[in-house]
């Protein structure tokens, strides 16, 4: 038992860190030959890679992070260039500050760039962090002649190029899909709210006990409706949070993520709700519908295709989220009726869940680190 639970806590650890992986946001703006920038680095990150905390007290004081803003600068600029037309454009720091995101305190680091002349290709290379942190993100907003275009660097795709004149409406839409996708394969605590709503859809709960269900259509259905119940919930309050007619305070969002995520798990191993899960779904799909919207917010909406970049980036969540989908049904129907299925996966799962699910509530309603980096 010991042993159990020592590696349950051991895996609650990992994915109570891997909750919120790391990014950074780069804005560029474009103006002729001028390009104005602004680039926010957690502080977290900054501090794994040139160490900021120079008493070792586990806090980043302002005298602290003051003294090392040149180094900062020095050590970003140094993984990012931008090049107008193939030709290099010279980044010059302009100011720093600091700033709040959902995560934490990030630096917010201003540059200028200029280029020989007004580009009509943009490229730009980003390799921040990506030497040690294969999960890094940066997520850019480039705005020209006031239309915005966002992306997204990894180390698979560290070197982006902008035809400017070429920035679309199409192109908006197609860059927030991926960006949809992109999140739900990422938001643990989506990804463990709808697992756990799903790992009993194979099964039937009679006489206190789980047996498997005698067709796939069966399942299929009941797959069906909690996906969709999910789906309508959230879109409708990721759209009035996006769109400004909704908002809440980000720490009790993503508490109340968290408490849904405990909730669903719980409900396979205590069974309250039975074949109304899709229910449950809707209800707290709601409440995930403003977390979407806070990864929408920081990505930036933009102002000329605003409809469209959110339309774009809900119908990427479905997607990514039909993909989770897909994978788990065919494989939980064809093993549904083993002793591996109901103890170690519905059991085990959600006893998993529960344990990573509450470390998550703990930290987000108490603003706690019960896990050290």
């Amino acid at each position: 038992m010991k042993r159990w639970l020592v590696l349950l806590l051991l895996f609650a650890s990992f994915a109570a860190e891997a909750h919120k992986p790391s990014d950074s946001y780069l804005r560029l703006k474009i103006d002729g030959a001028q390009i104005t920038g602004q680039w926010d680095i957690a502080l977290r990150d900054l501090e794994q890679a040139i160490g900021l905390d120079q008493d070792g007290n586990g806090e980043i004081s302002w005298g602290e992070l003051r003294a090392r803003q040149p180094d900062i600068a020095a050590y970003a600029l140094a993984r990012l260039s931008l090049a107008g037309d193939a030709k290099n454009c010279p980044l010059a720091v302009t100011g720093h500050q600091v700033d709040h995101h959902s995560d934490g305190a990030y630096e917010v680091l201003r540059f200028a760039a200029a280029c020989e002349a007004a580009p009509a290709e943009i490229a730009i290379a980003y390799n921040l962090f990506f030497d040690f942190d294969a999960q890094h993100k940066g997520l850019l907003n480039l705005e020209y002649k006031g239309r915005i275009q966002s992306l997204v660097f990894t180390p698979e795709r560290s070197k982006q190029s902008f035809q400017l004149g070429e920035i679309s409406a199409l192109r908006q839409f197609l860059s927030y899909a991926r960006e949809g996708v992109w999140h739900i394969w990422i938001g643990y605590d989506h990804i463990l709210f709808l697992v756990s709503l799903l790992l009993p859809a194979v099964l039937l709960r009679e006489r206190r006990q789980w047996l498997p269900v005698a067709r796939f259509p069966d399942a299929f259905w009941d797959v069906f409706k909690i996906v969709t119940s999910f789906t309508v919930a959230h879109s409708i309050t990721l759209s009035l949070a996006a769109l400004g007619v909704l908002s809440l305070p980000t720490r009790l969002v993503e508490s109340a993520i968290a408490a849904s995520v405990v909730l669903a798990a719980l409900n396979n191993l205590l069974p309250v709700v039975g074949g109304r899960r899709w229910v449950v779904a809707f209800c707290f799909g709601l409440v995930h519908g403003f977390g979407f919207a806070s990864v929408l917010a920081e990505l930036g909406l933009p102002r000329d295709a605003l409809v469209l970049a959110l339309v774009g980036f809900n119908l990427g969540v479905e997607g990514g989220q039909l993909a989770i989908v897909a994978g788990f049904l065919p494989l939980a129907y064809a093993i549904r009726g083993s002793w591996f299925y109901r103890r170690v996966v519905l059991f085990g799962g959600s006893f998993a869940i529960v344990a990573i699910a509450m470390v998550w509530l703990l930290e987000r309603a108490f603003n706690l680190k019960l896990i050290s980096p």
